[in-house]
C-alpha cells in the first residue's frame, strides 16, 4: 500500500504515525547502536567472569560492568562449565544483541582456576579483570583498577577485603574462618606478600599473565595465589580496598571443599616439584584404606574363618569402594562424579583396579602360602605393590571429566 513502508517487527510503522518501540527492541538498538561506536576501537579491557549456575545473575552483572565502564573499549566473557541452568545459552543471546559480551561454554572441562586462565587466555586485551557472577564484589572499583594500572605500569592490581576500609561485609563466621585460615597458611607457607590471597577479585596486564600461564597450576578455586606464587612474587602489584557484598541470587559454591582445594594448591606449589600432588593424597587415601584393609583381613580370618585369599579378596573389594568413594570426594574433586554417574564410575574404578586386584592376590598368595610370611605382611605388600598401577590405570580410565 502507498505510504506503508515495509519493515520488521521492530521496525513497522504507518505513515505519519510513530507507535511506542518495544523496550527489548529498544534495548537491543541501544546496544547495537553503543556497539558500532566503539567498532573503531578495539576493546582494552576485557572482564573474564567464571560461571556455574549463575544464569539469574549475569544479565545485572553486564549492566553493572556496562555502566562502569562506559565510555570505555571492553569486553565481557563468560566462562561457563556447562551450566544444566542455562547460563550459557542466556549469555548466548546477550552476546547476540551486543558484541561485546562473549560465552565460552566448557564442555567436560571443571574448575574456576582453569576457567579463569582460559578466559583470559582467549582475549587479545591488554588487561583483564576476573571477578566473580555473585555480584558479591565491588563492580565499582573496575575503572580504578584499570587506571591504576596503566597509570603505574603495574601487573596487578587486587581487591582486598583487608586493607584500607575493605572488609567480610556480611560473610557468615565460618567462611570468614576458613578464609582467614587460607589467608594464614597462604602468607606463612608460600611467603606470599598480599593481604588477601583468596580474593577472586582482581587485575592483570595480560602480557605479564601470559608470561607465567604456562607454568601455573591450574587447580582449584584460588586463581590469585597461583599466579603470584608461579611469578616467585617478582609482580608489580597494589591493593584496593573493597566491601564484599552478600549474594543476592543462586546458591554458593563455596563448602568445605574449597579449603580441601586450597590445601590441593598449596601442595602443588610447596612439594609438588618433587612428587605429583595426586598421587600424593592418593597414597594418602591408600594408606586409610590398607589400614581398614588389614582390619578386614583380620576379620576375615578371625570371626569368618575364611581361607587366606578369600579374606584377602574380601579385604580388596571393601577397600577398593572406600577408595572410590574417598578419592572421587576428595583426590579427583575437579571431576567428581555425582548421582547414577557415581554408580556408572564406580563399576569402572571396580575394573580399572581389577588388574591390580589380582596382582594384589597374587603377591599376598605367594608370599602367605608359598614363603610362610605372617597374614598381615602378606596382606600389606600384596596392597602397596598393587598401588601403583592402580594409580595409573584409574587416572587414565576412571572419574572422567564429565563429573
Amino acid at each position: 500500500m502507498l505510504g506503508m513502508p515495509a519493515g520488521g517487527k521492530c521496525g513497522r510503522q504507518q505513515y505519519g504515525m510513530r507507535p511506542p518501540m518495544n523496550p527489548i527492541c529498544a534495548n537491543a538498538t541501544t546496544m547495537a547502536d553503543e556497539t558500532r561506536n566503539l567498532a573503531d576501537r578495539p576493546a582494552v579491557l576485557a572482564v573474564v567472569v567464571p560461571t556455574f549456575n549463575e544464569r539469574d545473575n549475569i544479565e545485572e552483572v553486564v549492566r553493572r560492568v556496562g555502566r562502569v565502564l562506559e565510555g570505555l573499549a571492553w569486553e565481557i566473557i563468560f566462562v561457563d562449565d556447562d551450566s544444566p541452568d542455562g547460563t550459557a545459552e542466556l549469555a548466548g543471546r546477550l552476546g547476540q544483541l551486543d558484541a561485546r559480551v562473549r560465552c565460552i561454554r566448557r564442555i567436560g572441562r571443571r574448575g574456576l582456576a582453569s576457567a579463569c586462565i582460559e578466559g583470559i587466555c582467549s582475549t587479545h586485551c591488554e588487561y583483564v579483570a576476573v571477578m566473580d557472577a555473585d555480584l558479591q564484589h565491588d563492580e565499582g572499583l573496575l575503572r580504578e583498577m584499570f587506571e591504576r594500572t596503566r597509570r603505574d605500569g603495574l601487573d596487578l592490581v587486587i581487591g582486598s577485603r583487608f586493607v584500607g576500609e575493605g572488609s567480610y561485609g556480611e560473610m557468615p563466621p565460618l567462611r570468614q574462618k576458613m578464609s582467614r585460615l587460607a589467608t594464614w597458611l597462604g602468607t606463612t607457607l608460600l611467603r606470599t606478600r598480599l593481604s588477601d590471597p583468596m580474593s577472586g577479585f582482581f587485575l592483570v596486564r595480560r602480557e605479564t599473565f601470559m608470561r607465567h600461564a604456562g607454568r601455573m597450576s591450574g587447580k582449584g578455586f584460588k586463581i590469585l595465589l597461583d599466579y603470584v606464587t608461579t611469578a616467585d612474587n617478582q609482580l608489580k602489584i597494589a591493593e584496593l580496598p573493597y566491601h564484599m557484598r552478600a549474594r543476592q541470587q543462586g546458591q554458593s559454591k563455596l563448602d568445605t571443599l574449597v579449603l580441601w582445594e586450597y590445601l590441593l594448591l598449596i601442595c602443588d606449589k610447596t612439594i609438588g616439584r618433587f612428587l605429583p600432588v595426586r598421587f600424593l593424597f592418593f597414597g594418602l587415601s591408600g594408606l586409610v584404606g590398607a589400614v581398614f584393609h588389614l582390619a578386614v583381613l583380620r576379620v576375615g580370618l578371625t570371626a569368618l574363618a575364611l581361607p587366606f585369599l578369600a579374606a584377602q579378596g574380601l579385604a580388596v573389594y571393601i577397600a577398593m569402594t572406600l577408595n572410590y568413594f574417598t578419592n572421587n570426594r576428595f583426590t579427583y574433586a575437579d571431576r567428581r562424579q555425582r548421582g547414577i554417574k557415581l554408580l556408572g564410575g564406580l563399576g569402572k574404578f571396580y575394573l580399572a583396579c581389577s588388574p591390580g586386584a589380582a596382582l594384589n592376590l597374587t603377591i599376598a598368595g605367594y608370599l602367605y602360602y608359598g614363603e610362610g610370611v605372617t597374614w598381615w605382611v602378606a596382606g600389606l605388600l600384596g596392597v602397596m605393590v598393587a598401588a601403583g598401577i592402580n594409580y595409573t590405570l584409574v587416572s587414565a580410565n576412571t572419574l572422567d571429566k564429565n563429573g
